[in-house]
């Protein structure tokens, strides 16, 4: 058995490219391969090559293990590996033109392709909803369409009601096909065509559904919104999808919700966001005015004296209701500049700005020389 680093388990030097790293994994592949090859220790050796070729057909990881070498890489990375299963340590791994090789073995590690009832495919839709909705949670009706059994035969596929053994598998549900290779000959089992890997076929066919045994329908289905869901989140129908074989569960319905804009609100994690225009003279001696929630409530929120633009005041408790605990309503203070004024205001404005200049000791004023020279 090989042993040492991964370059001397592939048997190539350090300095191999990508073609020859594939090119050596390969040929050790086939010959290990623990359905092909029945010396002691093939599986533990076929093991090893699978390791060795996930970390140098990787170039951060070659790169990784070239700089801290193959102990200290090796107890860094155990049982970072995911993927690959069949028994063999769960390692990945690239098995791209090895059909030939794997068609023998059924088309992986396990020997055969499983047999039997098939379950029905799943199903996805999209579901575009007002942010309203997202907040409060809403019910929804939607329109599917999908396969289900068909009701003139009760999903049998046979006008009789009734099935029989298939005559071209003989009930087995596959079929057996020889080859032969450069290993000998191989058995190859696939799914019986005839009757699709069940193994029973109609006794009648059923004139609904032509001995298919399923229906296309359309059905229309109420959808439970959470409150709180929010963009790219989905909702799962268990059942709801295609139709499977009979004696297998049907497929299940996945729905991606999409929330739509909102003119007035921004949502952003559990807290809702808006803006609400004040004058001048209410950020700096401070008012109250009246705010309307998404949830249509009108609350008065209290703007309090010297209040700077673009800040957020916060109403507890209004935002997006989820997991019992809601979040709270951000009112984003804005002061509106007038660009006309009528001539009483503009009195007074300018008896201010005498005040502030006489205080600052500018002749223009305490905010004219902020902005600048005159």
């Amino acid at each position: 058995m090989a042993t040492g680093d991964y370059y001397e388990i592939l048997g190539i030097p350090r300095t191999a490219d990508e073609n020859e790293i594939k090119k050596a994994y390969r040929s050790l592949a086939r010959k290990y391969h623990p359905d092909v090859c029945k010396e002691q220790g093939a599986e533990e050796r076929f093991k090893q090559i699978n390791e060795a070729y996930s970390v140098l057909s990787d170039a951060q990881k070659r790169a990784q293990y070239d700089h801290l070498g193959h102990d200290s890489y090796t107890s860094a990375s155990k049982g970072s590996y995911t993927g690959g299963g069949g028994g063999f340590g769960g390692f990945s791994a690239d098995f791209s033109g090895f059909g030939d090789i794997f068609d023998f073995f059924g088309g992986g590690f396990g020997g055969q392709r499983p047999s039997g009832p098939r379950p029905g495919a799943d199903l996805m839709m999209n579901l575009w909803i007002s942010l309203e909705d997202a907040v409060f949670g809403t019910d929804r009706e939607i329109e599917v369409s999908h396969a289900e059994p068909c009701m003139a035969c009760d999903g049998t596929g046979s006008s009789t009601k009734k099935r029989i053994s298939c005559p071209r598998c003989g009930g087995s549900g596959q079929l057996r096909q020889m080859s032969q290779s450069i290993f000998g000959q191989f058995v190859r089992m696939t799914p019986c065509p005839e009757c699709r890997g069940v193994g029973k076929v109609p006794e009648s066919r059923c004139g609904t559904c032509r001995g298919a045994g399923i229906t296309q329908v359309k059905r229309k289905v109420t959808v439970r919104i959470p409150a709180g869901i929010d963009t790219g989140m989905r909702l799962r129908l268990e059942g709801y999808g295609e139709a499977g074989d009979i004696g297998a569960p049907n497929g299940d319905l996945f729905i991606e919700v999409s929330v739509k804009p909102n003119e007035r609100f921004v949502r952003k994690g559990d807290n809702l966001e808006t803006a609400a225009e004040i004058t001048p003279a209410q950020a700096v001696m401070g008012s109250e005015i009246e705010i309307e929630t998404i949830g249509k409530k009108k609350v008065d929120l209290t703007i309090p004296p010297g209040i700077q633009h673009d800040t957020a005041l916060k109403i507890p408790g209004e935002g997006v209701r989820r997991r019992g605990r809601p979040g709270d309503l951000l009112v984003r203070v804005k002061i509106r500049i007038p660009r006309q004024i009528p001539p009483e205001a503009k009195e007074l404005y300018e008896k201010i700005l005498e005040i502030e200049g006489a205080k600052s000791g500018h002749k223009k004023g305490f905010f004219s020389g902020l902005m600048g020279k005159g």
